[in-house]
């Protein structure tokens, strides 16, 4: 079934997971499984506010123009995330279930968890998001605590503010702090979803090689410069980048996902029978990655996936601004 897999697609192949409409009504099916007396208008208004955003229709914003974290990433990682909350509230005991208002933020965060990266409109020093990288957590943070008066939920700010490190790198995971042990699971079950939805995408591996290399030299990434001093290269190229994605995953599964977020992929496993199709997708993909690393048969790598930003010809400008940003850099 996996050959069969469409490149916008779930790992199910059921979702389409560039469809704010699909992913709206799969996440609400899955809430109304789990809370089938509460509303779910609050997630679906976040979910209209967050196409108003991506799209670049809401006031004061340009839109997705990221071209590795687009529209369709966040979708997928929103879907990932409904899936491991009701997994987790279906196999927790009544004292540590999260409840309806955690879930609600859960979506909330999951929906406007890389915010952070799209530019406001007046904004006339930054030609891309994905030169916010390195700080972009923060700004989702800002962004999240604006709407969240909007959905009756002010007074869970402080909470979803912090959670959303979670799926980020900018704070160490042990300084943030969090009361109650129901919030931190909370970011154990993001920053699961975020990593887990990135690493099954069908097409992750041509994603990390054509997008979010661009991304990662435009974020200072890939390659940065002190003063008069010679640039130091993380990652020369974007098969660079592919050629150390084993270790990355290899470190991310064994430190964030077996341990600082405690197993939490495992909740998927209450809604597909004990299987986890996520990390069946990893496996088939880092399998395939190593076919190629050994033969370095690059022409194997090749799908083309469907970008979606908010305009349609975001890639070749990302192209223009990486190459103007590493001729700079070694000029």
């Amino acid at each position: 079934m996996q050959a069969l897999r469409r490149n916008d697609y779930d790992v199910t192949n059921t979702v389409q997971v560039s469809s704010t409409v699909a992913v709206t009504a799969a996440v609400r099916e899955l809430f109304l499984t789990a809370w089938p007396d509460e509303p779910f208008d609050r997630v679906a208004r976040a979910f209209a506010d967050f196409d108003l955003l991506f799209t670049g229709r809401m006031p004061g914003y340009h839109g997705v123009d990221t071209v590795y974290h687009d529209r369709q990433h966040t979708l997928d990682m929103t879907l990932a995330t409904a899936r491991l909350v009701v997994g987790y509230e279906r196999g927790s005991p009544p004292a540590s279930r999260l409840g309806v208002d955690r879930a609600v933020i859960a979506m909330v965060v999951a929906l406007f968890h890389d915010a952070g990266y799209i530019r406001e409109s007046d904004d006339r020093q930054h030609l891309n998001g994905a030169e916010f990288t390195l700080y972009h957590v923060a700004r989702s943070a800002r962004f999240i605590a604006r709407l969240l008066p909007q959905i009756g939920m002010e007074n869970w700010a402080p909470i979803a503010t912090r959670i959303v490190h979670f799926t980020g790198y900018e704070m160490p995971l042990d300084q943030i702090r969090l009361d109650d042990r129901r919030d931190r699971k909370l970011g154990h079950l993001l920053g699961t979803a975020d990593l887990i939805a990135q690493m099954a995408d069908r097409c992750y591996l041509e994603k990390c090689r054509d997008r979010l290399y661009p991304e990662f030299v435009l974020g200072g990434i890939a390659a940065s410069a002190a003063q008069g001093a010679a640039p130091r290269v993380r990652y020369s190229s974007g098969l660079d980048l592919l050629r150390q994605t084993p270790g990355f995953v290899h470190t991310t599964r064994l430190e964030r996902m077996e341990g600082e977020f405690e197993h939490a992929y495992r909740h998927v496993e209450t809604l597909f029978g004990g299987e986890n199709p996520y990390l069946q997708a990893i496996d088939q993909n880092l399998a395939y990655l190593d076919r190629v690393l050994r033969t370095e048969r690059w022409r194997m790598l090749r799908r083309n996936p469907p970008l979606f930003t908010a305009l349609d010809n975001q890639l070749p400008q990302v192209r223009v601004l990486m190459l103007d940003r590493l001729k700079n850099l070694w000029a």
